[in-house]
Protein backbone atom coordinates (compact mmCIF):
# COMPACT_ATOMS: atom_id res chain seq x y z
CA UNK A 1 0.00 0.00 0.00
CA UNK A 2 2.72 2.47 0.97
CA UNK A 3 6.48 2.38 0.83
CA UNK A 4 9.12 4.95 1.64
CA UNK A 5 11.70 4.81 -1.13
CA UNK A 6 14.02 7.62 0.00
CA UNK A 7 14.54 9.97 2.93
CA UNK A 8 16.39 13.21 3.61
CA UNK A 9 16.35 13.92 7.31
CA UNK A 10 12.73 13.47 8.32
CA UNK A 11 11.47 14.19 4.78
CA UNK A 12 10.16 11.13 2.97
CA UNK A 13 9.77 10.19 -0.70
CA UNK A 14 7.27 7.41 -1.24
CA UNK A 15 4.82 5.41 -3.34
CA UNK A 16 1.17 4.89 -2.38
CA UNK A 17 -1.35 2.50 -3.92
CA UNK A 18 -5.08 2.09 -3.38
CA UNK A 19 -8.16 0.65 -5.09
CA UNK A 20 -8.36 3.28 -7.87
CA UNK A 21 -5.59 4.67 -10.04
CA UNK A 22 -1.98 3.61 -10.29
CA UNK A 23 0.95 4.63 -8.11
CA UNK A 24 0.55 7.92 -6.25
CA UNK A 25 3.89 9.68 -5.91
CA UNK A 26 4.37 11.21 -2.47
CA UNK A 27 4.62 13.79 -1.00
CA UNK A 28 1.26 14.64 -2.57
CA UNK A 29 -1.24 17.49 -2.45
CA UNK A 30 -4.89 16.46 -2.64
CA UNK A 31 -7.14 18.80 -4.62
CA UNK A 32 -10.28 19.66 -2.65
CA UNK A 33 -13.64 19.06 -4.34
CA UNK A 34 -15.84 19.36 -1.26
CA UNK A 35 -19.14 18.50 -2.94
CA UNK A 36 -17.69 16.40 -5.77
CA UNK A 37 -16.43 19.42 -7.72
CA UNK A 38 -13.63 21.97 -7.44
CA UNK A 39 -15.19 25.37 -6.76
CA UNK A 40 -14.58 27.64 -9.73
CA UNK A 41 -15.97 25.52 -12.55
CA UNK A 42 -13.24 22.87 -12.64
CA UNK A 43 -14.25 19.27 -13.42
CA UNK A 44 -12.61 15.90 -12.80
CA UNK A 45 -11.50 15.91 -16.44
CA UNK A 46 -9.70 19.19 -15.79
CA UNK A 47 -8.01 17.67 -12.73
CA UNK A 48 -6.29 15.14 -14.98
CA UNK A 49 -4.75 17.93 -17.04
CA UNK A 50 -3.80 19.82 -13.87
CA UNK A 51 -1.69 16.88 -12.62
CA UNK A 52 -3.95 16.03 -9.68
CA UNK A 53 -3.22 12.62 -8.15
CA UNK A 54 -5.86 12.45 -5.37
CA UNK A 55 -9.22 14.22 -5.15
CA UNK A 56 -10.79 15.00 -1.75
CA UNK A 57 -14.50 15.32 -0.99
CA UNK A 58 -16.49 15.93 2.19
CA UNK A 59 -18.72 13.39 3.91
CA UNK A 60 -20.96 15.90 5.69
CA UNK A 61 -21.72 17.97 2.58
CA UNK A 62 -22.39 14.96 0.32
CA UNK A 63 -24.58 13.43 3.01
CA UNK A 64 -26.75 16.56 2.86
CA UNK A 65 -26.64 16.97 -0.92
CA UNK A 66 -27.37 14.92 -2.95
CA UNK A 67 -27.37 12.30 -0.16
CA UNK A 68 -24.93 9.41 0.19
CA UNK A 69 -27.64 6.91 -0.75
CA UNK A 70 -28.11 8.82 -4.02
CA UNK A 71 -24.37 8.70 -4.67
CA UNK A 72 -24.37 4.96 -4.00
CA UNK A 73 -27.33 4.45 -6.36
CA UNK A 74 -25.36 6.27 -9.06
CA UNK A 75 -22.45 3.86 -8.67
CA UNK A 76 -20.38 5.78 -6.14
CA UNK A 77 -18.49 9.05 -6.13
CA UNK A 78 -15.93 7.94 -8.73
CA UNK A 79 -18.59 7.17 -11.31
CA UNK A 80 -20.78 10.16 -10.47
CA UNK A 81 -18.00 12.72 -10.95
CA UNK A 82 -16.17 10.79 -13.71
CA UNK A 83 -12.92 10.50 -11.75
CA UNK A 84 -11.00 7.22 -11.93
CA UNK A 85 -8.19 8.17 -9.58
CA UNK A 86 -8.00 7.94 -5.78
CA UNK A 87 -10.55 9.78 -3.64
CA UNK A 88 -10.22 10.64 0.05
CA UNK A 89 -13.34 11.59 1.98
CA UNK A 90 -13.18 13.66 5.15
CA UNK A 91 -15.26 12.20 7.97
CA UNK A 92 -17.50 15.13 8.79
CA UNK A 93 -15.48 15.69 11.96
CA UNK A 94 -14.23 19.09 10.81
CA UNK A 95 -17.84 20.29 10.84
CA UNK A 96 -17.76 19.64 14.60
CA UNK A 97 -15.39 22.62 14.58
CA UNK A 98 -16.72 24.77 11.74
CA UNK A 99 -20.40 24.45 12.74
CA UNK A 100 -19.73 25.00 16.45
CA UNK A 101 -22.84 27.15 16.88
CA UNK A 102 -25.03 24.50 15.23
CA UNK A 103 -24.00 21.29 17.00
CA UNK A 104 -24.16 19.30 20.22
CA UNK A 105 -21.43 16.77 21.09
CA UNK A 106 -22.09 13.64 23.13
CA UNK A 107 -20.32 10.31 23.56
CA UNK A 108 -22.60 8.74 20.95
CA UNK A 109 -21.73 11.36 18.32
CA UNK A 110 -22.70 14.85 17.21
CA UNK A 111 -26.10 16.35 16.42
CA UNK A 112 -25.91 19.10 13.79
CA UNK A 113 -28.38 21.63 12.52
CA UNK A 114 -28.00 21.55 8.75
CA UNK A 115 -26.44 24.75 7.45
CA UNK A 116 -28.78 24.45 4.45
CA UNK A 117 -32.25 24.10 5.95
CA UNK A 118 -31.75 23.72 9.72
CA UNK A 119 -32.94 20.09 9.93
CA UNK A 120 -31.35 17.99 12.66
CA UNK A 121 -28.67 15.51 11.62
CA UNK A 122 -26.92 12.98 13.84
CA UNK A 123 -23.47 11.71 12.94
CA UNK A 124 -21.27 9.40 15.00
CA UNK A 125 -18.46 7.00 14.09
CA UNK A 126 -20.79 4.35 12.68
CA UNK A 127 -22.80 6.86 10.64
CA UNK A 128 -19.65 8.45 9.23
CA UNK A 129 -18.28 5.06 8.19
CA UNK A 130 -21.60 4.11 6.58
CA UNK A 131 -21.77 7.36 4.60
CA UNK A 132 -18.19 6.97 3.39
CA UNK A 133 -18.88 3.35 2.43
CA UNK A 134 -21.80 4.59 0.31
CA UNK A 135 -19.54 7.16 -1.34
CA UNK A 136 -17.04 4.40 -2.19
CA UNK A 137 -13.95 6.51 -1.53
CA UNK A 138 -10.50 4.94 -1.42
CA UNK A 139 -9.55 6.54 1.91
CA UNK A 140 -12.12 7.07 4.64
CA UNK A 141 -11.18 9.37 7.50
CA UNK A 142 -12.09 8.46 11.07
CA UNK A 143 -14.73 10.55 12.83
CA UNK A 144 -13.13 12.98 15.27
CA UNK A 145 -13.55 16.31 17.00
CA UNK A 146 -11.44 19.19 15.74
CA UNK A 147 -10.92 21.62 18.64
CA UNK A 148 -10.28 25.32 18.10
CA UNK A 149 -6.90 26.64 19.23
CA UNK A 150 -6.34 27.71 21.91
CA UNK A 151 -8.67 25.66 24.10
CA UNK A 152 -8.55 24.74 27.82
CA UNK A 153 -6.32 21.77 28.62
CA UNK A 154 -9.01 19.78 30.42
CA UNK A 155 -11.46 20.11 27.52
CA UNK A 156 -8.83 19.12 24.96
CA UNK A 157 -7.87 16.09 27.07
CA UNK A 158 -11.49 14.93 27.31
CA UNK A 159 -11.97 15.57 23.60
CA UNK A 160 -8.97 13.57 22.38
CA UNK A 161 -9.84 10.72 24.75
CA UNK A 162 -13.31 10.65 23.18
CA UNK A 163 -11.80 10.85 19.68
CA UNK A 164 -9.74 7.77 20.58
CA UNK A 165 -12.88 5.92 21.65
CA UNK A 166 -14.59 7.04 18.46
CA UNK A 167 -11.66 5.68 16.42
CA UNK A 168 -12.05 2.25 18.00
CA UNK A 169 -15.70 2.31 16.91
CA UNK A 170 -14.70 3.50 13.41
CA UNK A 171 -12.25 0.61 13.03
CA UNK A 172 -14.87 -1.98 14.03
CA UNK A 173 -17.60 -0.54 11.80
CA UNK A 174 -15.24 -0.04 8.85
CA UNK A 175 -14.13 -3.66 9.02
CA UNK A 176 -17.75 -4.80 9.20
CA UNK A 177 -18.87 -2.69 6.23
CA UNK A 178 -15.94 -3.70 4.01
CA UNK A 179 -16.84 -7.37 4.62
CA UNK A 180 -20.41 -6.93 3.35
CA UNK A 181 -21.13 -8.66 0.01
CA UNK A 182 -22.62 -5.47 -1.47
CA UNK A 183 -19.75 -3.22 -0.35
CA UNK A 184 -19.10 -0.61 -3.04
CA UNK A 185 -15.33 -0.48 -2.44
CA UNK A 186 -14.04 -3.44 -0.36
CA UNK A 187 -10.53 -2.02 -0.67
CA UNK A 188 -11.43 1.22 1.10
CA UNK A 189 -8.77 2.25 3.63
CA UNK A 190 -9.22 3.94 7.00
CA UNK A 191 -6.97 6.71 8.34
CA UNK A 192 -6.98 7.61 12.04
CA UNK A 193 -6.64 11.24 13.16
CA UNK A 194 -4.35 12.59 15.87
CA UNK A 195 -5.80 15.34 18.05
CA UNK A 196 -4.69 17.11 21.22
CA UNK A 197 -4.77 20.81 20.42
CA UNK A 198 -1.48 22.60 21.04
CA UNK A 199 -0.52 20.44 24.03
CA UNK A 200 2.47 18.25 23.19
CA UNK A 201 1.83 15.70 25.95
CA UNK A 202 -1.75 15.13 24.78
CA UNK A 203 -0.65 14.93 21.14
CA UNK A 204 2.02 12.33 21.93
CA UNK A 205 -0.27 10.27 24.17
CA UNK A 206 -3.02 10.27 21.56
CA UNK A 207 -0.66 9.35 18.73
CA UNK A 208 0.85 6.48 20.69
CA UNK A 209 -2.62 5.11 21.46
CA UNK A 210 -4.12 5.39 17.97
CA UNK A 211 -0.95 3.89 16.44
CA UNK A 212 -1.84 0.65 18.24
CA UNK A 213 -5.07 0.39 16.21
CA UNK A 214 -5.14 -1.21 12.73
CA UNK A 215 -5.38 1.92 10.57
CA UNK A 216 -3.96 2.22 7.05
CA UNK A 217 -2.55 5.69 7.68
CA UNK A 218 -2.55 8.48 10.24
CA UNK A 219 -3.39 12.15 10.01
CA UNK A 220 -2.52 15.13 12.18
CA UNK A 221 -5.74 17.11 12.58
CA UNK A 222 -6.73 20.18 14.51
CA UNK A 223 -3.95 22.45 13.24
CA UNK A 224 -4.17 25.68 11.21
CA UNK A 225 -7.29 26.49 13.25
CA UNK A 226 -6.07 29.53 15.17
CA UNK A 227 -2.55 28.79 16.39
CA UNK A 228 0.67 30.50 15.26
CA UNK A 229 2.56 28.83 12.40
CA UNK A 230 5.54 28.05 14.61
CA UNK A 231 3.23 26.33 17.10
CA UNK A 232 1.92 24.15 14.27
CA UNK A 233 5.47 23.18 13.29
CA UNK A 234 6.31 22.41 16.93
CA UNK A 235 3.33 20.05 17.23
CA UNK A 236 4.25 18.23 14.00
CA UNK A 237 7.79 17.76 15.30
CA UNK A 238 6.45 16.37 18.58
CA UNK A 239 4.01 13.93 16.96
CA UNK A 240 6.07 12.67 14.01
CA UNK A 241 8.47 10.38 15.94
CA UNK A 242 5.46 8.49 17.29
CA UNK A 243 3.80 7.93 13.89
CA UNK A 244 4.35 4.51 12.25
CA UNK A 245 7.23 4.71 9.79
CA UNK A 246 5.62 2.35 7.28
CA UNK A 247 2.29 4.19 6.91
CA UNK A 248 1.33 7.49 5.27
CA UNK A 249 1.22 10.70 7.32
CA UNK A 250 -1.36 13.33 6.43
CA UNK A 251 -1.41 16.94 7.66
CA UNK A 252 -5.04 18.01 7.35
CA UNK A 253 -6.09 21.36 5.95
CA UNK A 254 -2.58 22.81 5.48
CA UNK A 255 -1.74 25.10 3.83
CA UNK A 256 0.40 27.74 2.10
CA UNK A 257 3.20 26.65 -0.25
CA UNK A 258 5.70 27.40 2.53
CA UNK A 259 3.62 25.38 5.04
CA UNK A 260 3.78 22.40 2.69
CA UNK A 261 7.55 22.70 2.18
CA UNK A 262 8.02 22.88 5.95
CA UNK A 263 5.58 20.01 6.53
CA UNK A 264 7.49 17.75 4.15
CA UNK A 265 10.71 18.69 5.96
CA UNK A 266 9.08 17.44 9.17
CA UNK A 267 8.02 14.08 7.74
CA UNK A 268 4.54 14.60 6.25
CA UNK A 269 3.43 12.75 3.08
CA UNK A 270 -0.14 13.99 2.33
CA UNK A 271 -1.58 17.51 2.30
CA UNK A 272 -4.86 19.20 1.41
CA UNK A 273 -6.17 22.73 1.62
CA UNK A 274 -8.91 24.86 0.07
CA UNK A 275 -6.42 27.74 -0.17
CA UNK A 276 -5.33 27.43 -3.83
CA UNK A 277 -8.90 27.37 -5.16
CA UNK A 278 -10.32 29.84 -2.63
CA UNK A 279 -7.52 32.36 -3.14
CA UNK A 280 -7.82 31.99 -6.91
CA UNK A 281 -11.52 32.83 -6.84
CA UNK A 282 -10.59 36.15 -5.21
CA UNK A 283 -7.74 36.91 -7.61
CA UNK A 284 -4.81 35.85 -5.40
CA UNK A 285 -2.49 33.79 -7.61
CA UNK A 286 0.68 31.86 -6.80
CA UNK A 287 3.93 32.16 -8.75
CA UNK A 288 7.49 31.01 -8.18
CA UNK A 289 8.37 34.53 -7.06
CA UNK A 290 5.51 34.79 -4.56
CA UNK A 291 1.78 35.53 -4.77
CA UNK A 292 0.09 38.40 -6.61
CA UNK A 293 -3.33 40.04 -6.71
CA UNK A 294 -4.37 39.97 -10.34
CA UNK A 295 -7.03 42.66 -9.71
CA UNK A 296 -4.36 45.32 -9.13
CA UNK A 297 -4.30 48.27 -11.53
CA UNK A 298 -0.68 47.56 -12.53
CA UNK A 299 -1.78 44.48 -14.48
CA UNK A 300 -4.25 46.40 -16.68
CA UNK A 301 -1.90 46.38 -19.70
CA UNK A 302 0.34 43.47 -18.67
CA UNK A 303 0.53 41.05 -21.58
CA UNK A 304 2.64 38.47 -19.74
CA UNK A 305 1.14 35.22 -18.41
CA UNK A 306 0.50 34.99 -14.65
CA UNK A 307 3.87 33.27 -14.25
CA UNK A 308 6.23 33.29 -17.27
CA UNK A 309 7.66 29.93 -16.19
CA UNK A 310 4.27 28.22 -15.78
CA UNK A 311 2.93 25.60 -18.18
CA UNK A 312 -0.69 25.56 -16.98
CA UNK A 313 -3.58 25.91 -19.48
CA UNK A 314 -4.20 29.48 -18.32
CA UNK A 315 -0.61 30.67 -18.68
CA UNK A 316 -0.23 28.95 -22.04
CA UNK A 317 -3.03 31.01 -23.56
CA UNK A 318 -4.00 34.10 -21.58
CA UNK A 319 -2.41 37.30 -20.25
CA UNK A 320 -2.54 38.96 -16.86
CA UNK A 321 -4.39 41.86 -18.49
CA UNK A 322 -7.11 39.56 -19.81
CA UNK A 323 -7.53 37.76 -16.51
CA UNK A 324 -7.73 41.07 -14.65
CA UNK A 325 -10.41 42.23 -17.10
CA UNK A 326 -12.43 39.04 -16.49
CA UNK A 327 -12.35 39.60 -12.74
CA UNK A 328 -13.34 43.26 -13.08
CA UNK A 329 -16.17 42.27 -15.44
CA UNK A 330 -17.23 39.54 -12.99
CA UNK A 331 -17.07 36.89 -15.68
CA UNK A 332 -17.28 33.27 -14.46
CA UNK A 333 -14.31 32.42 -16.68
CA UNK A 334 -12.06 34.48 -14.39
CA UNK A 335 -12.51 32.06 -11.51
CA UNK A 336 -12.08 28.98 -13.68
CA UNK A 337 -8.81 30.19 -15.25
CA UNK A 338 -7.45 31.37 -11.91
CA UNK A 339 -8.33 28.14 -10.08
CA UNK A 340 -6.73 26.06 -12.85
CA UNK A 341 -3.52 28.06 -12.50
CA UNK A 342 -3.31 27.73 -8.72
CA UNK A 343 -4.03 23.98 -8.73
CA UNK A 344 -1.38 23.47 -11.42
CA UNK A 345 1.03 25.50 -9.29
CA UNK A 346 0.41 23.38 -6.18
CA UNK A 347 0.70 20.10 -8.06
CA UNK A 348 3.88 21.33 -9.76
CA UNK A 349 5.23 22.39 -6.36
CA UNK A 350 4.80 18.79 -5.21
CA UNK A 351 6.60 17.55 -8.33
CA UNK A 352 9.53 19.83 -7.58
CA UNK A 353 9.56 18.72 -3.95
CA UNK A 354 9.70 15.08 -5.07
CA UNK A 355 12.45 15.85 -7.59
CA UNK A 356 14.51 17.55 -4.88
CA UNK A 357 14.08 14.53 -2.60
CA UNK A 358 15.06 12.20 -5.44
CA UNK A 359 18.23 14.22 -5.97
CA UNK A 360 19.07 14.54 -2.28
CA UNK A 361 18.82 18.34 -2.50
CA UNK A 362 15.68 19.03 -0.50
CA UNK A 363 17.45 21.05 2.19
CA UNK A 364 18.64 23.50 -0.46
CA UNK A 365 15.19 23.58 -2.09
CA UNK A 366 13.58 24.37 1.25
CA UNK A 367 16.12 27.09 2.03
CA UNK A 368 15.39 28.84 -1.27
CA UNK A 369 11.66 28.41 -1.75
CA UNK A 370 10.14 28.30 1.74
CA UNK A 371 10.75 32.04 2.31
CA UNK A 372 10.39 33.02 -1.37
CA UNK A 373 6.89 31.58 -1.75
CA UNK A 374 5.69 33.49 1.31
CA UNK A 375 6.29 36.82 -0.42
CA UNK A 376 3.51 38.99 -1.86
CA UNK A 377 4.43 40.63 -5.12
Amino acid sequence: MFEVIKTEGRARRGHFRCAHGGVVETPVFMNVGTQGAIKGGVSALDLKELKCQIELSNTYHLHLRPGDQVVRALGGLHKMMAWDGPILTDSGGFQVFSLASLRNIKEEGVTFASHIDGRRIFMGPEESMAIQANLGSDIAMAFDECVANPAPYDYVKQSCERTYRWLRRCVAEHERLCAQPDCLNPGQMLFGINQGGTYEDLRVWHMEEIAKLPCDGYAIGGLAVGEETEVMYRIIEAVEPHMPQDKPRYLMGVGTPSNIIEGVWRGVDFFDCVMPARNARHGRLFTWEGSLNIKNEKYKLDERPIDPGCGCPTCRSFSRAYLRHLFKAEEMLAMRLAVMHNLWFYNTLMERIRDALDQGSYAAFREEFSPKLERKI
